[in-house]
């Protein structure tokens, strides 16, 4: 690999050279750009190959041209472009060769390449690029859109693109979007060739000699693009799109013509192309007519455009009586009613044949329900309150186990501050009992109560509707419920309807973030009451919300009554619950907070390290950083006494050794002999694990591999050996073994074993 990196960068040499001779970079800079591309370069040539490399080695090389170009332009030298922009730009080309070459499947990446070779104007490089990449991914119209629109534009060659556009029309028979762009080339080449052939007849040259053909001036490419599409495409929506492509083109009359022909012929029952023939007349208005003059001439050519318009849609009402057919010429008549102009005669006009067509197509019932919201709300912008009224209860009536035609008519009538409100509210249930979804109807009922009815009236409605909907609904209510009693009650109210509220499932964890809220906004807010409120919560979202947690141990830490002590129980408790990613958001989390919080000086220890540091035969590295992370987590749990109770170290072990071992032996190794700290609750704390770090600091720990012989390392982890050969391949098991079982030093003497140490 290293060769490899080293001929790569030798071939840099030239460039460099170029660069900092001619002024554009200097000795420094050529130096760093040599020390980050080494690094890229190391990167790219491992065996396990990562796409963002590749990526941020592109995107360097590509920041290095831009950077080269921009001082080329502020010192104007210009020259030696091809011994540096074409040896980056080829160095860029191979690596995109290479990232498309190991992942295929990924679009972007090519189009990426296609887009540097569009900026930098690679127009050969990029005819290759567009020829693998459809090989590749013949399945995707699109490119194939791209690679001839590119080879029609910037190449100029017709005949590339038609036989791009025929390759893929092999792949993709029935695509709408290829034939309409064909369809587009066709015609856009028709016009280039009438273009150049009128500008040599002005130049009075020969035009014969360029052997223009006229069936290609005139469109007859385009003609049969079209006969044989709509051949295998059916649908008016294709034919528009035709449509309005050639009515692009000045010279398509007879192609607009016979397209017009078929439409009317095979889809007289289609409302598409009725709404398109109505339209069609108002372009048709200002093609004909002279350009008006005044301002009322305006107004009523406008006018006399309109008129015809809603005369062919009220004929295609009469002839295709559906829905859709009036919901076009509703759709066309709110349009034209919406826009903006500073002739009132022409608004009024506007909207009464708008409040016309609205009427109509309500009374043939064929008014679809969506238009009912929009009629009232034209209604009642027009002060047409009374009308509105009546309208929205005959929407009622024709769909009436509609919650939202209910919604409509009783939000009109609480507008219009009707007497009869509560007895439509009643109405409403009566017919939408079985529907699902009344929610809305309960919510806007309690927001009318709130401000016309009394307190006690609004409070049995919030309790009634807890028991009508169905129990997903019903948590929106409790919130809700909750608010208002806090508003309107206070405190002891909320407190009572909380308490009568947690009784009935299911609950959301907003109804017990907002009792938080609530009691946090008390003068004397109580820590019992929020570790009351806290625990509730955990009880219904405790193994899927880890911010629930976390915010019970921050106020565990910061309120005033808290107990600091009681963060580690929760954190293991936590732990315990909690599911999958959330274990590990909620870890991050708690280390962060436990190191915000200050230190306790009141609760304070002495520690005194050991002296006694004997060697083990044969120990690595490894073993004598285990040992002394093992003897932090023995000394620290015995609090006095060494070793006092072997027995439950030996049982906890595993569990200290994935939890505390990386945090007390970082702190004790940064301490000194006198040094201080807070007691600490026997809880589980989990903090980010540098590994390399750890190993510096645990060679300068005060604690020996003498203090407790447990064994070789390598006698418990048969990768010791191995993950200690490479750097790169550090495996950090080997510093964190699982489970380890340690035995007590026996350390016995005799009597007289030492007699002769004078001796």
């Amino acid at each position: 690999m290293a060769e490899r990196v080293e001929q790569r960068l030798e071939d840099r040499v030239p460039e460099l050279e170029q660069l900092e001779r001619v002024g554009l970079f200097t000795h420094e800079e050529i130096r760093a750009v040599l020390k980050k591309a080494t690094a890229l370069e190391y990167k790219i040539q491992r065996r396990a190959l990562r796409k963002e490399d590749f990526i941020n080695y592109i995107q360097y090389e590509i920041n290095l041209l831009e950077l080269i170009k921009k001082r080329r332009a502020r010192t104007g030298y210009s020259f030696k472009k091809d011994e540096i922009e074409s040896s980056i730009m080829h160095r860029v080309h191979s690596l995109f060769k290479r990232a498309t070459g190991k992942w295929k499947e990924d679009v972007q990446l090519w189009l990426s390449h296609v887009a540097f070779c569009k900026q930098w104007n690679a127009k050969h490089q990029l005819s290759k690029v567009f020829s693998t990449m459809l090989a590749i991914h013949p399945n995707k119209p699109a490119l194939w859109i791209m690679a001839a629109k590119w080879e029609m534009e910037t190449r100029l060659s017709s005949e590339s693109a038609r036989h791009l556009f025929l390759r893929a029309l092999r792949f993709h028979p029935e695509c709408p979007k290829l034939y309409q762009e064909y369809f587009r080339m066709e015609l856009m080449n028709a016009e280039k060739q009438r273009k150049e052939k009128k500008e040599l007849e002005r130049a009075k040259m020969n035009v014969e000699e360029f052997n223009y053909s006229e069936k290609i001036l005139n469109g007859e490419m385009a003609h049969i693009i079209y006969r044989d599409a709509v051949q295998k495409i059916k649908g008016v929506e294709f034919r528009l799109a035709l449509l309005s492509i050639a009515k692009l083109f000045d010279f398509t009359h007879d192609l607009q013509k016979e397209i017009l022909e078929s439409l009317q012929a095979e889809y007289a029952d289609n409302p598409l192309m009725w709404d398109y023939m109505a339209r069609r007349e108002l372009e048709l208005g200002s093609l004909q007519s002279t350009e008006p003059t005044t301002k009322q001439m305006k107004v009523s050519e406008m006018t006399q455009r309109e008129e015809r318009c809603s005369a062919v849609f009220e004929e295609a009402v009469t002839a295709v009586p559906t829905e859709d057919m009036w919901k076009c010429y509703i759709t066309f008549c709110l349009e034209r009613c919406n826009r903006k102009t500073n002739s009132e005669e022409l608004k009024q006009k506007r909207l009464e044949r708008t409040l016309s067509v609205f009427s109509k197509a309500h009374e043939s019932s064929l008014l679809p329900e969506a238009l009912y919201k929009q009629w009232l709300k034209l209604l009642l912008e027009s002060s047409l309150s009374q009308k509105a009224a009546e309208v929205a209860e005959a929407a009622t009536k024709r769909f009436s186990p509609s919650v939202e035609m209910w919604q409509m008519r009783l939000q009109v009538l609480i507008q219009l501050k009707s007497d009869s409100v509560t007895q439509c509210f009643e109405e409403a249930f009566k017919h939408v009992k079985g529907s699902k979804g009344t929610l809305p109807l309960w919510i806007l009922w309690v927001e009318w109560s709130e401000v016309a009815n009394s307190k006690e009236d609004t409070e049995a409605l919030y309790q009634k509707s807890l028991h009508a909907i169905a129990p997903a609904e019903s948590v929106t209510m409790k919130e809700k419920y909750l608010d208002w009693a806090y508003r309107n009650g206070g405190y002891k109210k909320v407190r009572r309807v909380f308490t009568s509220l947690y009784e009935s499932r299911p609950l959301s964890l907003d109804f017990f973030r907002k009792m938080i809220e609530i009691e946090k906004e008390q003068e004397s807010c109580k820590m019992l009451h929020l570790r009351e409120y806290y625990e509730r919560a955990l009880r219904e979202f405790g193994s899927a919300d880890s911010d629930l947690w976390l915010e019970y141990i921050k106020e565990e830490l910061s309120h005033p009554q808290g107990k600091p002590e009681n963060s580690g129980s929760i954190h293991w408790r936590a732990m315990k619950m909690l599911q999958g990613d959330q274990v590990m958001a909620a870890t991050l989390e708690h280390t962060g907070s436990e190191e915000e919080q200050p230190l306790n000086k009141k609760e304070t220890m002495t520690w005194k390290p050991r002296d006694v540091k004997p060697k083990i035969l044969g120990q690595t590295k490894a073993d004598e950083c285990l040992l002394k992370n093992v003897l932090c987590v023995l000394d620290s749990d015995s609090e006095g006494s060494e070793f006092s109770d072997i027995s439950a170290c030996e049982d906890d072990v595993s569990l200290h050794t994935n939890t505390d071992v990386e945090d007390l032996c970082g702190e004790l190794s940064r301490m000194s002999e006198d040094a201080t700290f807070p007691q600490q609750p026997a809880a589980l704390t989990y903090e980010m694990e540098d590994w390399d770090k750890e190993l510096e600091e645990s060679e300068c720990s005060p604690y020996d591999a003498g203090d407790l012989y447990c064994g070789s390392f390598q006698e418990n982890n048969l990768l010791a050996s191995y993950s200690f050969r490479e750097d790169s391949l550090y495996n950090p098991c080997c510093h964190h073994a699982a489970c380890l079982a340690f035995t007590l030093p026996v350390r016995m003497t005799e009597v007289g074993q030492f007699d002769d140490a004078d001796e």
